[in-house]
């Protein structure tokens, strides 16, 4: 019976062993050397699948990669203002490619990012990412993504197949093509703001859309605000992105029950692309108001209220596993 009892005891320590091991890490991180970490990706590189990272207010400088391998992973800000906490970097694409000079890169399924600032300050010139966002069932709420050409990008490779993110109560600049890509997106209760660039006629683009023509939903823009100090109808609602010259990126859109400034055209507000036409694209509004709404011309398609039913966040986001982030 004793040896039974010490078997037992034993292969009790082993297993709460083994579940420590395993457990999700809680980490800080500190610039000034107050926390576990100093630098962000040394406390991703340190942490488990599930654990969360608190980030001390402060500027961290240089690009943070968040590894597929860290599922379930939270970044968050300590003080939950978003401009306390700012992760900054000013790499371009056109020397460090697409994925070299996006800030934050995150590959990481449901992950988190809350209540911090991701920026990219290179400025004209070069597509230069703020986040690229390569999995699936991301949230990011709270934020500030900064950047003037390619702010945002949602992707998830050619094909297909597709991966998500839900943007809540957040903040978005750019001038041109600042939300891009082929993933579902939600950007929900969010300010979107196109940067003045100081034209009389064209300040740019807010959207490029490379959505798989299997795929019904791309962008969804809801409850949202979008303003600029950019002159009267000089800026775009999106253009249409066939990315590689794919006939199959068949870009979708909606923007619904959001407030548009006046910097939004009328005539134009979704343009051609590398010489395809927006009309190839899935482009459409819904219930908008403000300067920029219109009550539909052929230049402003307007999704009736029927079809809207099934363009809802919960439609975009769902998938084939039911995901409902949405608040």
């Amino acid at each position: 019976m004793k040896a039974i009892v010490v078997s037992l005891a034993a292969a009790l320590l082993v297993g709460l062993t083994t579940t420590a091991a395993h457990a999700a890490t809680n980490v800080t991180v500190a610039a000034d050397g107050s926390g576990n970490y100093t630098t962000i990706q040394a406390a991703i590189a340190a942490s488990s699948t599930g654990g969360v990272i608190t980030i001390k207010a402060g500027t961290y400088q240089g690009q943070v990669q968040i590894p597929a391998s860290k599922s379930g992973l939270t970044l968050q800000g300590a003080t939950g203002t978003s401009s306390d906490v700012v992760i900054t970097g000013n790499k371009p694409q056109s020397t460090a490619g697409t994925v070299g000079s996006a800030t934050v890169y995150n590959q990481a399924a449901n992950s988190t990012i809350k209540g911090l600032t991701m920026q990219n300050t290179y400025g004209a010139g070069s597509q230069a990412l703020a986040v690229y966002a390569a999995g699936d069932r991301q949230v990011y709420r709270n934020v500030r993504m900064l950047g003037y050409q390619d702010t945002f990008l949602s992707w998830g490779g050619t094909g297909s197949s597709q991966i998500r993110q839900y943007v809540y109560k957040s903040y978005i600049s750019g001038a041109v093509d600042f939300i891009y890509g082929n993933g579902a997106v939600v950007i929900d209760s969010t300010t979107i703001e196109s940067l003045n660039i100081g034209s009389s006629s064209n300040n740019g683009y807010i959207t490029a859309a490379a959505t798989d023509d299997s795929n019904p939903y791309g962008f969804l823009i809801t409850r949202s605000t979008l303003k600029s100090s950019a002159a009267a109808q000089t800026v775009a609602l999106g253009r249409c992105w066939h990315a590689g010259g794919a006939a199959d990126a068949i870009g979708q859109v909606l923007v619904r029950e959001s407030t548009l400034g006046s910097h939004i055209r009328q005539a134009g507000a979704w343009q051609d692309m590398s010489g395809f036409s927006w009309k190839t694209c899935r482009f459409t509004e819904y219930a908008n108001t403000g300067a920029g709404a219109t009550g539909g011309t052929s230049d402003r398609p307007q999704m009736s209220a029927s079809t809207a039913a099934n363009y809802t966040s919960q439609k975009y986001l769902a998938g084939a596993d039911g995901w409902n982030p949405v608040q």
